[in-house]
């Protein structure tokens, strides 16, 4: 079965895409360093295929907390030499990005889809690049004042799922109003950026209102500080890195997510969520 925004093979009648991440960073907070040399970067891309990730999404810039941003020619320069050599090697790939710029050297060197966090807000050439380039795009909701560090809670209105929804709705606007076709448009609710551990669980909960929507979902709640808490609030000591902790929390949210139809999950443990998705899709489909 073909996946009807990347045209990925499923072998499983509408399973979960799969997506790997490699932060070509210094400072991400799972991998920060680990990656930053392209050849390794690369390595570890072909390692999460093997493992069963569907698309290899690309970042040069970190967004955890307390993050400064780059320049844009160092992101450039980061991620499109990675994005190029899995290009030729077959490998889908998305770039995460809140720059118009980055987005079209990616496109050009075979990106497959536009994944910016800032839902095209961050730069006012975004939206016309996305429609230029003619990718695959995800917008994701983040409400902040500043781009750049994903910490602190912004103010939903006291209903986090409206405003998610609200906001991502005018996305989908400005996008359409840019050019951006319809049937190229994915959206993410944003766990994790500027909301509290309350306001993730209830995202979660009202998942399947997201996907009964007009545009597929992706769910990105891997090592996410809400789901490490896990663990800690039982008194269990955390991994060296205590991202790493929220891995199996990680895996159980990818089981349902994929149960209740979302269209994507990015993770850094790909091994475990495609065992996950896969679970999900013949628990679904009844093979």
């Amino acid at each position: 079965m073909r996946d009807p925004v990347l045209g990925i093979e499923t072998t499983l009648p509408g399973r979960t895409l799969v997506m790997g991440i490699v932060n070509v960073t210094e400072d991400s907070f799972s991998d920060g360093g680990r990656y930053l040399d392209p050849a390794k970067a690369i390595e570890h891309a072909r390692q999460l295929v093997a493992e069963g990730a569907d698309i290899i999404d690309v970042g040069g810039e970190s967004t955890r907390p307390g993050a400064t941003r780059v320049d844009a020619e160092v992101e450039k320069n980061r991620v499109v030499p990675v994005i190029a050599a899995l290009h030729e090697l077959g490998i889908p790939t998305s770039v995460d990005t809140m720059r118009a710029s980055v987005a079209a050297a990616a496109a050009e060197a075979g990106v497959a889809l536009i994944n910016d966090v800032s839902g095209g807000l961050a730069d006012p050439d975004m939206f016309r690049v996305m429609a230029e380039t003619d990718k695959a795009v995800c917008l994701m909701h983040w409400k902040t004042v500043r781009f750049g560090d994903a910490a602190g809670h912004a103010d939903h209105g006291g209903d986090v799922v409206a405003d998610v929804r609200d906001r991502l709705a005018q996305l989908v606007d400005q996008a359409l109003a840019a050019g951006v076709s319809p049937g190229r448009i994915t959206l993410d609710p944003g766990l994790g950026f500027a909301k509290s551990a309350e306001d993730n669980w209830a995202l979660l909960k009202m998942l399947p209102e997201f996907v009964k929507g007009d545009f597929p979902v992706l769910v990105g709640a891997s090592r996410k500080r809400f789901l490490a808490a896990i663990r800690t609030e039982r008194g269990l000591l955390a991994d060296a890195n205590p991202a790493v902790a929220a891995d199996p929390a990680t895996a159980a949210v990818t089981a349902i997510s994929a149960a209740q139809g979302a269209w994507c999950v990015r993770v850094h443990n790909v091994a475990t969520s495609r065992d996950a998705v896969d679970v999900a899709a013949r628990w679904n489909c009844g093979k």
